[in-house]
């Protein structure tokens, strides 16, 4: 019979650990008193009944076939530009995930692994803005601002999912005279498959949010529609388009979900 005394006892919480809790308290508490958070104002009667009198605005919907089409053609667009931007993200990322993984070395590890720092750390809004300039309004600025900062995000996804790959199965080849290229491709690769398609996936769902918003700054797509009306005014319109937004939003990630547990069964 075991006694009390057996039992494993829970390890003695280092200093450091408090240390960095008492910050992180500390961190909010600054943040709280830093910033003029005015509750009473915004949670007033005469604040809900402004509130209440803009949505109002954006009831009933526009549902004329015309506007449809058009709320149609550009939500194609915000797909087609969040599907090619993270295709082409996965491509490029893979590709740098093999020297960001240290497979070529300290030196280039450090190198790809900056690049994609950079990369990923610039957001989509600031890459259109920039890629506006040179590629010009509509969707081929927005498709290229997405992947740009795609292939920051999953080039680092790809290359720790590498560097946390078993290496026992790669290491077997080897032993048996398989080259080191054929060993990555028939036997790491396929260990990491599944995790980097859920991380691909799990981008494209993001890059879908993102690709309606980039159409704020001309980019094209529902965003560019949004703003449009928004900007005249034209509320009810402008319901049409944030309702497709949700639609396709949801459709995605209904679609993603599956996809990825199709893929871990």
């Amino acid at each position: 019979m075991r006694h009390e005394t057996d039992l494993p006892q829970p390890a003695p919480v280092r200093w450091s650990t408090w240390l960095l809790l008492a910050g992180l308290a500390a961190l909010v508490v600054g943040s709280f008193a830093s910033l003029p958070l005015k509750w009473r104002d915004f949670f007033s009667s005469e604040a809900m009944a402004s509130t209440l009198d803009f949505l109002h605005g954006f009831a009933p919907p526009e549902l004329s076939p015309g506007f449809l089409s058009k709320v149609g053609v550009a939500t194609f667009e915000t797909l087609a530009m969040s599907a090619i931007g993270t295709v082409i993200a996965a491509v490029l990322g893979f590709v740098l995930a093999l020297p960001a993984s240290g497979r070529l070395g300290p030196v280039a590890r450090n190198l790809t692994r900056g690049v994609l720092n950079v990369l990923r750390s610039i957001p989509e809004l600031v890459w259109a803005s920039i890629l506006l300039i040179a590629a010009g309004l509509g969707p081929f600025a927005g498709t290229l601002a997405l992947a740009f900062h795609t292939v920051g995000v999953l080039g680092r996804l790809f290359a720790d999912a590498f560097e946390n790959c078993p290496p026992l199965p790669a290491a077997t080849l080897r032993i048996n005279g398989v080259q080191p290229t054929a060993a990555f491709l028939y036997a790491t690769v396929p260990q990491c498959s599944p995790q980097m398609m859920s991380y691909t996936l799990y981008r494209w769902e993001n890059n879908i949010r993102a690709a309606a918003i980039l159409g704020v700054v001309g980019a094209g797509g529902l965003g560019q529609m949004l703003k449009y009306h928004l900007s005249l005014f034209q509320m009810q319109q402008a319901a049409t388009v944030i309702v497709a937004m949700l639609l396709m939003v949801a459709s995605v990630d209904g679609l993603s979900y599956l996809l990825r547990r199709a893929m871990t069964r």
